[in-house]
């Protein structure tokens, strides 16, 4: 298993579009993936996981990936969080 940890940077956090893209990208991958907020933890495949984790720009959320392409699908998640989910913010 291997975490990493990234800082939700757009204005508006982690709202249905940037969860929705969240998930696509998760679920290019055959590892179980797993994103944290302080105790709360959910399947990074579910979009209604992600978006009760209520992260709000600023927020640190720590992206866990176990299984065979465990390190692509944490560098393809941690680019997407700070590429503003495509959509164009800059910081």
């Amino acid at each position: 298993m291997i975490s990493r940890q990234v800082t939700i940077l757009n204005k508006q956090g982690l709202h249905a579009r940037p969860a929705t893209a969240m998930v696509n990208t998760a679920a290019k991958y055959k590892s179980e993936i797993y994103i944290c907020r302080d105790e709360k933890k959910v399947n990074g495949k579910s979009i209604l996981g992600l978006l009760v984790l209520a992260a709000e720009c600023g927020a640190i959320l720590t992206i866990e990936a176990q299984g065979s392409d465990e390190n692509e699908a944490v560098e393809a998640l941690v680019n997407l969080v700070t590429d503003h989910f495509g959509m164009g913010e800059s910081s």
